[in-house]
Parts: structure tokens; C-alpha cells; sequence
């Protein structure tokens, strides 16, 4: 059968490619064109656009950047009509999906979407657009099934996350190996994840760096982002122990002592590598004030949103900087913080259900693309 994914960001790119898996199993012969990146593409899909192509951060980037977007879904339609897939999934990424779902389903397309829109957060009325038109939704955060269910009566399938399949199935990293194939130090490791965009890693790794020199018995190591070059981090790297390692995010992690962290998947990924994290986050002022008054949620980060309290520090735009950075990160090395992070960690984890999700939802799939 023939299967169009979606996905936008980095994100999508991961659990799309976990999916693209999944669904060669069910279906070996599986014929998958996507919109994605690198992973997608290995895991066997056809990529037509790639996202490193799609992102555009923050309320003024997007008006920016408003005749790219609507080129692009001009030409996703036209890609889809001659493509004729038996269904369509889309992975987050709504701004554009939910504009390609309404088109879909008026052309009689099977429309799925794998990992929510994040309505709860912010753009609560995208509901009647999903009820229109999504023909099945699969979650992946324990709460959103009784936000959907409970709250604005659409059925969905809560399918676990698909990150405990990507980390927990993943082979082991040898610590001692690892730091001699990329001329690591000794020294104990704080991992920088400042982002995969251009915009936010601008702003946020000047910042991480800034507490560089008041952590000397540590090692600071950038985690690169897959759709960014070398080139562009090399200006930051200043200083002896601060090094740089592209695309190796989840290996890097398995051997961290702890992790400055930009608000988004990575504060989860973080937590499920049992990383002590501080959740950072600066965006354009413009965008943030914006945001500011739109979005209702106590919490940025998904840690601390899904426990629905404060268990990682939360350092948003102007509490942002270098003095209160320095702070949360002292504490999270602090031994008994840490053991009480652990046991939070612990219980995230089990929030999130058993393995599973992406060998779940490929089944719903094949199944739907299936009938008549």
C-alpha cells in the first residue's frame, strides 16, 4: 500500500522513521513518501522536502517566511494528487498539517495523525478542525486521551511514547571508547542541548556557555544538531573544555552528568536518560510576549507538565542568564537533588506506558489503509 508522512521538525523526523520501520514490518512492500529528514529517508521513505527546509520559529518568523509556506503547501497537494496514497499520516507539525487535512479530506483522503497538535497548551479551537477533519488520532502523552475524550468527545488512541522504544532499544554506549573516539577529557560530562534551529541555537548556547568557567572540574559538550554543519557552532567554541559532537545527541546523553537543555522533546529525552537537566528557553520578544498571552500552561517543559508539578528548574526568556543558570545547574549536581530527580524520573517513565508505540500505531495504520 502506499503511505505520505508528514513531519516538519527534528522530532517528527525521529518517530516518523520509528514508524517507517513499523510499517515495513507489517507491509514489506510498503511504498512511503515523506516529508521529513535524514532518519525518515534511512528508514526507507521517499523524502520530497526536508524540514531542516520547513522551520520557521516564533509568530514573526512565520510572517516572514509566509509565501515560503504557502509555496510549499501548494506544492504538497499537487505532490499528494500524484502520489495518490491509500492514507495520509501527519506528525505534529500543525500549522502546515492541519491546513493539508482540511484539503485531504475534501479529496477523500484517509487521514491519520501520529503525535497531537498541542492544543491543550495553546490554540484550543484547532479542535473542530481535527473533529472535521482526522479520521483517527493516536497520542502519545497520558493526558492528552482525556483531554480529547473527556473534554471535546473525540475518541483517540493512546499509543505510549515513542521514546521509550528509541532509547531503550538502542545498543549501549561504551563511556571509556566513546570519549577516546572523539577526544573527550576524563572530566565529568555536562551535556548542551541548544536547540536544531538556527534562531534558537543563537540565543540559547552563548548563554549555556556563559557558566563554562565556574564549572572547571567539568566538561561541557555541545550536542549538534543533524540538519546543522560544524561550521556554524565553531564561533561558540572558545574555550578547552567545551567540545562539540554532531548528531550523537542520545550518546552523549548516555554518559551525561547533567544537561542545560532547550524547552521542547529534548527536556523528555533528557529526563528518560536519567539526566538531572535544567529546562531553558529565550525567543524572539515579539514571539514571546505573544505567547506569553495565548499559551495557558503552567509549565514549558513536558517533564514537569506531565508529573503536573515542578520537578526540573524552568528558566524562561529573562530569567534566562548567566547568575540564575549557574544556580539551578550547582544544585542539580548536588547529590541529594539528584537522587530526588531519579526517583521523579522513575515515575515519568511509568506515566508514559510500556514499549510499543510505534509497532502500535503502524498496526491501526495498515489496518485502516486497508479497507475499502
Amino acid at each position: 500500500m502506499k503511505y505520505y508522512l508528514i513531519a516538519g521538525e527534528a522530532s517528527g523526523d525521529l518517530h516518523g522513521a520509528n514508524l517507517i520501520k513499523s510499517l515495513k514490518e507489517k507491509d514489506p512492500h510498503a511504498d512511503i513518501r515523506a516529508w521529513g529528514g535524514d532518519l525518515m529517508e534511512a528508514a526507507g521513505a521517499q523524502i520530497v522536502k526536508h524540514y531542516r527546509d520547513l522551520a520557521f520559529m516564533g509568530f514573526a518568523e512565520v510572517v516572514m517566511n509566509l509565501r515560503t509556506i504557502f509555496r510549499n503547501i501548494s506544492f504538497c497537494k499537487q505532490d499528494i494528487l500524484e502520489f495518490q496514497p491509500d492514507v495520509i499520516v501527519f506528525i505534529d507539525y500543525p500549522g502546515f498539517n492541519l491546513r493539508i487535512a482540511k484539503w485531504a479530506k475534501r479529496h477523500d483522503f484517509k487521514t491519520h495523525y501520529y503525535i497531537s497538535p498541542q492544543i491543550w497548551a495553546w490554540k484550543e479551537n484547532r479542535i473542530k478542525a481535527i473533529k472535521r477533519d482526522i479520521d483517527a488520532m493516536y497520542v502519545i502523552l497520558p493526558f492528552e486521551k482525556e483531554f480529547y475524550e473527556q473534554k471535546h468527545d473525540f475518541p483517540v488512541t493512546f499509543v505510549g511514547h515513542p521514546l521509550i522504544d528509541a532509547i531503550f532499544d538502542r545498543p549501549q554506549v561504551n563511556p571509556n571508547h566513546f570519549r577516546k573516539q572523539f577526544g573527550l577529557e576524563e572530566k565529568p560530562i555536562i551535556a548542551l542541548l541548544p536547540g536544531s534551529r538556527k534562531q534558537e541555537i543563537s540565543k540559547m548556547l552563548s548563554v549555556m556557555l556563559a557558566v563554562v568557567d565556574d564549572f572547571p572540574e567539568y566538561q561541557f559538550v555541545i550536542a549538534g544538531a543533524p540538519s546543522q554543519e560544524a561550521e556554524f557552532y565553531k564561533p561558540y567554541i572558545k574555550k578547552n573544555n567545551v567540545h562539540l559532537l554532531l548528531d550523537k545527541t542520545y550518546d552523549l546523553l548516555s554518559i551525561s552528568t547533567a544537561a542545560l537543555v532547550t524547552s521542547g522533546t529534548a527536556t523528555l529525552e533528557t529526563a528518560l536518560f536519567k539526566v538531572p537537566q535544567v529546562v531553558c528557553y529565550k525567543g524572539n520578544r515579539i514571539s514571546y510576549e505573544i505567547a506569553k498571552r495565548v499559551i495557558n500552561l503552567k509549565y514549558i517543559s513536558l517533564v514537569n507538565l506531565i508529573l503536573d508539578k515542578e520537578v526540573v528548574t524552568e528558566l524562561i526568556q529573562t530569567e534566562f542568564e548567566p547568575g540564575l543558570l549557574r544556580e539551578a545547574l550547582a544544585e542539580i549536581l548536588d547529590p541529594y537533588h539528584r537522587a530526588k530527580l531519579f526517583l521523579e524520573y522513575y515515575d515519568l517513565e511509568k506515566k508514559l506506558g510500556g514499549k510499543g508505540a510505534s509497532a502500535t500505531t503502524a498496526q491501526l495504520i495498515f489496518e485502516c489503509a486497508g479497507k475499502d
